[in-house]
């Protein structure tokens, strides 16, 4: 996840299509960060050998070079800091969508153009938010976030929020984050997230392979395994329900909140049945167990739909991340309908295309 350094944003711009309460609470939590940072150096020298903070800030440096060395992701300058924020997420993202449709609402924002969620450093000023979003019909989704790249704005520290993550979960989300600093198409939340996701994943699987920790990259192959059946079954649903916002059977609006109703309810149905195979797995317990509506799934389906796509683009360069960021880097230009055609067909679409590639280094 990313939220632009909007202190640079704010005095660059001074307004824009945001009210001033927006962006007056993006420069103190911007400035919080800034100014409550602590080397990462002078906590691990200070802190006890016993300290979990110190292992776990040992953990990110190791995860940083192998970024910087196997990955080919800029890591250069960050997570050298440390900052405590006191509390559980660093910001609250807000979506929406109409009530019977999945086309997101969107925010327009400088330097990156429109995204499709609102993000707040206190959570409070989200739920007011969200609030008015909902009194005017729309299905609104709240989501804590534990991270967020500014893209090179800003040399980004390392969170209380996400510092304790086991060390999958973190080296993850440490390789998404970077992910987003090597590549960002500037208004295409779903391609930047699930590209973010896509070398996170294939991050983690390299991590364990280097470490030669067999048990722990089986761990993380069979765990990623069960979150993609769920995330299936979710898009599934998902797809579902658009087809029947598309239907042209003439129904009022309650019998399509009915139907909407019961499709989401056969959502929750199936997952119980389907983690019973899988003693312990509770992933997506609280997914299920909140409001689902379109702008929660919306979020789903932001963040993996277009996953399969990218891990293919990976296979295609076989292997070799530096060719497959040259690759997608040259999307850049493309419209999304373009770019969405280059993902599906791949390396066989970049040969019939190669003039527009060239257009577009």
């Amino acid at each position: 996840m990313f939220f632009r350094g909007l202190i640079l944003i704010a005095a660059l711009v001074g307004c824009g299509c945001q009210p001033t309460r927006f962006y007056t609470q993006a420069i103190g939590g911007q400035w919080e960060i800034i100014s409550r940072r602590e080397t990462v150096t002078k906590i691990i020298r200070e802190e006890p050998p016993t300290s979990q903070l110190r292992s776990q800030l040992e953990l990110v440096q190791q995860l940083r070079a192998f970024a910087a060395t196997n990955l080919a992701l800029p890591a250069s300058r960050q997570y050298e800091a440390y900052v405590d924020l006191k509390r559980p997420y660093v910001v609250w993202n807000v979506e929406a969508t109409p009530e019977f449709s999945f086309e997101s609402k969107s925010w327009w924002y400088p330097f990156v153009g429109r995204l499709e969620y609102q993000g707040y450093f206190r959570k409070e000023l989200a739920v007011d938010y969200a609030a008015k979003l909902r009194a005017d019909g729309l299905d609104v989704f709240i989501g804590g976030v534990d991270a967020y790249s500014t893209l090179g704005w800003f040399n980004d520290p390392v969170l209380n929020t996400f510092v304790y993550l086991p060390e999958a979960e973190l080296a993850e989300l440490l390789f998404h984050e970077l992910a987003h600093q090597e590549l960002f198409i500037a208004g295409d939340t779903d391609f930047n997230e699930a590209f973010a996701t896509s070398v996170g994943r294939e991050g983690v699987r390299r991590w364990f392979a280097a470490k030669h920790d067999q048990e722990a990259l089986a761990h993380f192959l069979k765990s990623r395994t069960r979150d993609d059946r769920v995330v299936e079954l979710i898009l599934g649903k998902r797809g579902q329900l658009e087809r029947l916002y598309d239907s042209t059977e003439e129904m009022s609006a309650p019998t399509m909140r009915a139907r909407k109703l019961e499709i989401i309810e056969s959502l929750r149905a199936e997952y119980a049945v389907l983690k019973k195979s899988w003693p312990g797995y509770v992933e997506y317990d609280g997914f299920m167990a909140a409001p689902i509506n379109n702008a929660l799934l919306n979020a789903v389906d932001t963040y993996y739909d277009l996953v399969p796509d990218f891990e293919t683009m990976i296979a295609n360069a076989n292997g070799d991340l530096p060719e497959f960021y040259t690759r997608i880097r040259r999307t850049k230009k493309m419209d999304k309908q373009e770019r969405r055609a280059f993902l599906n067909q791949g390396v066989e679409f970049a040969a019939s295309h190669t003039e527009l590639l060239a257009e577009n280094p």
